[in-house]
């Protein structure tokens, strides 16, 4: 299945037929799911139609959206547009980050090794857990026992 949906990445083409001149990826992360496509050259990084240092302004954020490119060196080589929806502002920007780095690594398979180590090709599986009947309002609050 992995070999498949790899290959599907890599063939990037556009309505008319031709081979497009980017590298699609998806990064996902709880609720979130971000449409990456990473162009070479320079330009400005778009999410959702505003550049990224808009849509994440905390200083955290920059460093974090930015660490695939600082950890692959090609910090200025690359630009991306980018599609995110769902969840809040944090797993949009983990599946940011998870989107740009698959797609870094389709782009040359010498970067895959550096950013699994890191650990951000491996899709953090953590989901708010489900709420369970004949429960009081959480997960895992249980009613409160009427005896004394």
């Amino acid at each position: 299945m992995a070999v498949q949906e790899q290959k599907n990445q890599t063939q990037s083409v556009r309505r008319d037929g031709k081979k497009a001149d980017y590298i699609s990826a998806h990064g996902r992360r709880k609720e979130a799911a971000a449409r990456v496509r990473l162009f070479a050259g320079k330009g400005e990084t778009i999410v959702n139609g505003i550049p990224i240092e808009t849509y994440f302004p905390q200083e955290v954020d920059k460093i974090k959206w930015q660490r695939p490119f600082l950890l692959t060196k090609t910090q200025g080589q690359y630009y991306a547009s980018i599609k995110v929806s769902g969840s809040g502002k944090v797993g949009q920007l983990d599946a940011v980050i998870h989107g740009l780095s698959r797609a870094l690594s389709l782009s040359n398979p010498d970067f895959r090794p550096i950013l699994k180590k890191a650990g951000l090709l491996t899709r953090d599986p953590r989901v708010k857990e489900r709420r369970k009947y004949g429960l009081a309002q959480k997960a895992r609050k249980g009613k409160q026992s009427p005896r004394r």
